[in-house]
């Protein structure tokens, strides 16, 4: 029953990942010595025994309609090949062994759920994602556009950015986040006459304000707006509440 309760108990299982957590990083930095590599599958092993006890609890139902539930759920099972890998022969499928142990990763998700108001958090994002998703949507039609534009008209001048319209949008987005923002108009540019050189030069700054700098911005503000509405209410609530007491105070005075 003791064991059961500590299975159960968020801050055990919530040291247990900060521990596997330091195992991965050590093994990931080069460090390979069994008494790792046993820690590591302890971890994991003790990860399904929590999610067994979970399901033996809860219910396979009420289990999985939990969102958090899915999460470890799904990062436990994903992270149960990296067990086999150790016990693969060192000859056999080196792709393989790589790929189990790239699973183990995905233990650290189990973090998440575990820090404070992250519930909130997740819940003003998700409300961020809704009141933005049409700008999004409009963002993302202009840089496909753009793309295009500009693989039709600069592909042959700069294959590496604009050979198709994949590159191109790539290379958009490189210039949107200021990432590039001075490599691809000299590519473009490189070996134009003088004129056409800062005709290019101003078009390029001109996508970099408009798509790079505003766009962005305008992101930006929107998911701050809306991650903050949520406490934007609460201060709006208290303040309703200050002013009843003091319109009840003032009647109180007047009544004297």
């Amino acid at each position: 029953m003791k064991a059961k309760s500590l299975i159960l108990n968020e801050k055990s299982m919530l040291s247990i990942v900060l521990f596997n957590v330091g195992v991965i990083f050590l093994q990931q930095s080069g460090l390979h010595y069994p008494l790792l590599d046993w820690a590591d599958i302890l971890c994991t092993l003790l990860f399904v025994v929590e999610m067994a006890v979970k399901h033996r609890q809860m219910g396979l139902r009420a289990y999985w309609h939990d969102g958090w539930n899915v999460l470890d759920g799904v990062v436990t099972l994903l992270s149960l090949p990296a067990i086999v890998s150790y016990f693969l022969p060192a000859s056999g499928d080196y792709g393989a062994i790589i790929v189990f142990r790239a699973l183990r990763v995905f233990k650290l998700f189990r973090m998440a759920h575990r820090f404070p108001n992250i519930t909130a958090i997740w819940a003003g994002f998700r409300l961020a994602m809704r009141q933005s998703a049409a700008f999004l949507l409009g963002y993302l039609v202009i840089i496909i556009v753009v793309a295009m534009f500009n693989s039709a008209l600069f592909a042959s001048r700069a294959p590496e950015y604009f050979a198709s319209p994949l590159d191109g949008i790539y290379s958009m987005f490189r210039l949107f986040t200021i990432e590039g923002w001075y490599e691809i108009p000299n590519a473009v540019a490189g070996g134009m006459a003088p004129v056409w050189l800062h005709v290019v030069r101003t078009y390029f700054c001109l996508l970099l304000i408009g798509g790079g700098i505003i766009g962005m911005s305008l992101i930006n503000s929107i998911f701050v707006d809306a991650m903050a509405a949520d406490n934007n209410d609460d201060v709006k609530a208290q303040l309703s509440e200050l002013e009843k007491k003091i319109d009840d105070i003032r009647r109180l005075l007047k009544e004297d």
